[in-house]
């Protein structure tokens, strides 16, 4: 296990459901670079499909518990005019996506294999 593999475990971040996914896909926004708080909302929502319609007041304390573990950093710019938080991932944020995205990718195999199992009866069409 990575040395931030280890730390997240350390902070909960595996084992607390969808506190943890919620900052894998905020990592994962922030893979295709920096972004202010809204525009991460923004492209949650639209890759999603609407799934992911996170309200700020989850998205924010997020952003700042990743800032917190040294994940993301920010920095002050002017976006459309106006003086916005710029969040951007660390090195650390990086190496802690990789690790997140294996484990995402076990555990959804994992799930997968379970629910073929399933009789076809029992399946929702």
């Amino acid at each position: 296990m990575t040395q931030a593999g280890g730390y997240l475990e350390y902070r909960g971040m595996r084992n607390e459901g969808s506190q943890g996914h919620l900052d894998l896909v905020l990592l994962g926004v922030l893979a295709a670079g920096p972004g202010h708080g809204y525009a991460i909302i923004t492209t949650l929502k639209q890759r999603s499909g609407g799934a992911l319609d996170l309200p700020e007041g989850s998205v924010y304390p997020a952003l700042h518990r990743l800032e917190d573990m040294g994940l993301v950093a920010s920095d002050w710019a002017v976006a459309g005019g106006r003086r916005r938080r710029q969040y951007h991932l660390t090195p650390q944020g990086s190496s802690a996506l990789r690790s997140q995205r294996a484990e995402w990718s076990r555990l959804s195999t994992a799930i997968d294999a379970v629910l073929a199992a399933v009789p076809a009866r029992l399946a929702i069409p």
